[in-house]
């Protein structure tokens, strides 16, 4: 009797874990590099969440209040458009925020984080926080430092580790690489050899990142994933490269550009 309830609970779970394998995965863009990952099986991704301070972002969108709730944050590097709202995120949440090594470390040393919430990986690492989710830390050519206030109430700069990316494998297979902020770097097309994301978060706005003709050809020579959305582009004078600019540089190729506005909400 119990061997066959024990049959019958294993079915389930079988089955369960099936129709999550098989669900859609949906990405909510904030703007910047902001975005909110619902995987198959209901898990919520934040990663680089500058909510309050963005410039682009629709209004109703500017509220913490209205994310719901958060099971894990990333974070590409400490610049403030980047790690953003992560800290009231997580704390909020109790949720970990997961980002470069130095940054954790000095948000715990400092104490503006308990050290369960800022636990450290590196580059090349890969964690499995949630049954069928693996998240890999990868290369990201940038910088990375943050500013927080001091006991006086001072900006006050402090290092924070390397800057990097994230490739995010959902329960249901689906690929996202997440490029944070950086310039064309060769192993691109290594990263993408290991790990073959379906879909590239790619920033094109240039100056600080890649502009949209080193975009387009990190994507069609080096990476050549499914689908490219741009990101990281119009939130300052400085990031004046457009979707546009990124679509013509494309060219013939037949990777899918994704068109979204800051708000944007697609299933995969």
């Amino acid at each position: 009797m119990f061997r066959l309830l024990g049959m019958i609970a294993a079915a389930c779970l079988a089955l369960a874990g099936t129709a999550q394998a098989q669900g859609k995965t949906e990405l909510l863009w904030y703007s910047q590099a902001a975005f909110k990952i619902t995987t198959p099986g209901g898990k919520v991704i934040m990663v680089d969440p500058w909510i309050m301070g963005a410039t682009k972002i629709p209004p109703e969108l500017k509220d913490l209040g209205k994310i719901g709730k958060v099971d894990l944050i990333l974070v590409t590097h400490g610049h403030g458009d980047h790690l953003g709202d992560a800290l009231e995120i997580s704390k909020t949440n109790n949720a970990p925020i997961w980002g470069p090594a130095g940054m954790n470390q000095w948000l715990a040393t400092l104490g503006r984080m308990p050290a369960n919430l800022v636990p450290r990986m590196n580059k090349g690492g890969t964690i499995e926080p949630f049954p069928g989710v693996k998240i890999t830390m990868t290369h990201a050519e940038h910088s990375s430092e943050m500013i927080l206030k001091d006991e006086h109430g001072k900006d006050t700069s402090y290092p924070a580790g390397e800057p990097a990316g994230f490739i995010i494998q959902l329960e249901n297979g689906f690929k996202i690489w997440h490029m944070g902020d950086t310039g064309v770097f060769g192993d691109m097309k290594l990263i993408a050899e290991l790990h073959k994301p379906d879909l590239i978060l790619i920033p094109i706005g240039g100056h600080y990142v890649m502009d949209p003709k080193d975009a387009a050809f990190a994507t069609k020579e080096l990476i050549k994933p499914k689908m490219a959305w741009p990101m990281h582009y119009a939130s300052n004078p400085f990031l004046k490269g457009t979707p546009a600019e990124f679509k013509a540089a494309l060219g013939d190729s037949k990777i899918e550009m994704i068109v979204a506005e800051p708000g944007t909400k697609k299933e995969f």
